[in-house]
């Protein structure tokens, strides 16, 4: 269901919803991107998005992002975004709740196909 314009997004309302780490889900859309929830935790997959760029927002948590050269530790309120076609491993050692700004066209596993490949649901 699409949120309808000029409507209040409560994020521990919908986190609340989210019950698979991993599985983004989305709550919002404006030009052309969506915005994201999603619960991580553990390890995900190595992989990086051809023609989009991600932001990644850290509402509750810590959360290591793995870099090809170097590692960023975002922790809440922090956020990065990682450009199109870098190569990134997001790890968290307990659960976090991050906001992601991406493109519609955006997967969640880049140009990786596995089990955590998902199609994005609106909640």
């Amino acid at each position: 269901m699409n949120q309808i314009a000029s409507e209040k997004v409560e994020l521990a309302e919908k986190f609340s919803l989210i019950d698979k780490y991993w599985s983004p889900k989305i709550v919002g859309e404006l030009n052309g991107q969506y915005v994201k929830l999603a619960k991580f935790k553990g390890e995900f997959v190595w992989h990086q998005h051809d023609n989009e760029d991600e932001l990644f927002l850290v509402v509750k948590g810590v959360l290591k992002i793995k870099l090809s050269d170097r590692e960023l530790t975002l922790r809440e309120g922090d956020f990065a975004v990682i450009p199109r076609g870098v190569q990134h491993l997001p790890i968290a050692d307990e659960e976090v709740q991050v906001l992601m700004f991406e493109p519609k066209s955006t997967i969640n596993t880049g140009e990786v196909t596995n089990e955590l490949t998902t199609d994005c649901e609106w909640i």
